[in-house]
């Protein structure tokens, strides 16, 4: 990648610079200038330009193609500020709860065109998009994620489970905001102690 900004890239393939446009939720996910990048585009032929709009994820890249495809009035570039005023997950189960209020929020896109999208995708998101925004609720937080990491590194280390928990607990307890590593070396510190 050779030039970042918000809403596009220029992106150095063999030489040639190509300019991609990308949504915001992208952006924050890409690496520095200079480095390589894997990146999924969609090519958009108009009669007068050629537009290519690149995603980080493929998530991103299959929900774009699903609003200009399957929703009426939405194009290219409505499409992407969709997927820059909310994450593809959020989209997701506002679709299936049929929050219309949530995506008429994001700019460029008024009740009507809310109400169009969550009509003509409500089918398409269907049963996975549904477990999905209901699995997301429930999914861990970071900090469980580290406590629950750092109790496997310590079991790793040949610590009986209940010992690790409890020395990770503890060390949770004193540092809410603490990282797996850290999580561990404060539980090693307990438990030696």
């Amino acid at each position: 990648m050779e030039e970042a900004l918000p809403t596009q890239i220029v992106v150095n393939v063999r030489g040639v610079g190509y300019q991609v446009l990308i949504p915001l939720s992208s952006f924050d996910r890409l690496p520095a200038p200079g480095a390589e990048m894997l990146i999924h585009t969609q090519l958009v032929v108009r009669e007068d330009e050629h537009l290519l709009i690149g995603f980080m994820t493929r998530a991103e890249r299959d929900l774009y193609r699903l609003l200009v495809h399957h929703v009426t009035g939405v194009g290219p570039k409505l499409a992407l500020a969709i997927l820059s005023g909310m994450s593809v997950e959020m989209f997701k189960a506002a679709v299936v709860v049929g929050d219309t209020a949530a995506i008429s929020k994001i700019s460029g896109v008024g009740k009507k065109t809310a109400e169009r999208v969550v009509l003509e995708l409500k089918d398409k998101l269907g049963v996975a998009a549904e477990w999905e925004a209901s699995s997301a609720k429930h999914a861990p937080t970071p900090g469980e994620t580290a406590i629950h990491d750092a109790v496997l590194a310590l079991i790793t280390l040949g610590y009986k489970q209940v010992d690790a928990h409890k020395a990770v607990k503890r060390a949770a307890e004193a540092e809410p905001a603490i990282e797996s590593e850290a999580l561990v070396r404060a539980a090693l510190q307990i438990l030696t102690r």
